[in-house]
């Protein structure tokens, strides 16, 4: 692997490369994937240092699992692999689980589709509202005590709830969506993270892909799953492509794409910030891992900042169902 730059996730936890590969697109949800292509991309992204890959049990239902399996077969040494747990499928769509006896069986399969004997770092990627969070917490600190699990983590949870789960067990990280588009509530559980020494996970940095400028009209996402998320949707779309261009323009200033100006600006805000990209394509992992190369004065930071100040961007995060499910 390459060399660079590395940050820790957690007080104790393992160190894992500045900027992670999100795999969830890997597996069909913004338009198809090709296997392996994707396979490909993984080997790629190994090969220039990234180290720190993110799944989930329920990116393709398992399939995603599947794939890393697939791609690290002889590299999983060095990889720090973290998958998720808790959402789960019910007869009226979907729905969230973290009951202890849950939690293990989650694990149990995640290991087997994985072809691992241990996950690094495992998420509830959903907090469950009807399970106290020291009940979850607890079980999924069974799993560490078994050396099944390294490290444990949460996402999309509100700083009540992360400090209930610090006291159960320690956390490592928490996974929340951060960019310069939707920072209110990521930038209130920063504060939360820090003061416990949490590493501060920065899902969907690109704001979904907006933030790099290729998102250019609705269109552009047809057969895509973003076009059914507020920040896409005519009504909002002209705003937040406005904001966009402001950031367009700083990177133009600076030389560096919007997408690589963009995630220096996350990389900026502190060292426990570790921002996991994804894509499907080489040319977007190299461009991505180039924001390592951009360096922000304070001043230059605070600029990009003031471009798009907090609660600018037109529409919510998720749709309305979604919305309910996360930062709680």
């Amino acid at each position: 692997m390459a060399q660079i730059e590395h940050r820790r996730l957690g007080t104790n936890g393992p160190e894992a490369s500045a900027i992670g590969l999100g795999c969830m697109s890997l597996s069909g949800i913004y338009g198809e994937a090709d296997d392996e292509a994707s396979i490909a991309l993984i080997h790629d992204a190994l090969d220039r240092g990234i180290d720190f890959l993110d799944s989930s049990d329920m990116y393709g239902w398992g399939h995603n699992e599947t794939l890393l399996a697939r791609a690290l077969e002889g590299r999983r040494d060095g990889v720090v692999l973290a998958t998720k747990f808790g959402q789960v499928k019910t007869p009226t769509g979907q729905g969230v689980d973290g009951r202890p006896e849950y939690v293990r069986d989650a694990c149990e399969a995640s290991l087997k589709r994985l072809a691992t004997d241990r996950i690094d770092l495992y998420y509830i990627h959903r907090i469950d509202p009807k399970v106290p969070i020291e009940e979850t917490v607890g079980a999924m600190a069974r799993l560490v005590e078994a050396g099944k699990v390294r490290h444990i983590g949460l996402s999309e949870a509100r700083p009540e709830t992360i400090r209930r789960a610090h006291k159960t067990h320690p956390v490592a990280a928490v996974q929340t969506e951060f960019s310069l588009l939707y920072r209110s509530e990521a930038e209130e559980t920063l504060r939360t993270t820090r003061e416990l020494g949490i590493a501060f996970v920065a899902y969907s940095p690109l704001g979904r892909g907006f933030l790099t400028g290729q998102i250019r009209d609705p269109a552009d996402l047809k057969g895509d799953r973003r076009g059914q998320h507020p920040r896409f949707l005519p009504e909002n779309f002209a705003r937040n492509r406005e904001l966009v261009g402001r950031i367009e323009a700083i990177a133009r200033d600076k030389g560096c794409t919007p997408a690589q100006l963009t995630l220096a600006w996350l990389l900026a805000q502190g060292p426990d910030i570790v921002p996991i990209p994804g894509t499907k394509r080489r040319e977007r992992l190299e461009e991505n891992l180039g924001a390592l190369a951009v360096s922000l004065s304070p001043e230059e930071a605070a600029r990009i900042a003031a471009a798009i100040p907090v609660g600018a961007a037109a529409g919510t995060r998720y749709p309305e169902g979604g919305m309910k499910a996360v930062y709680r």
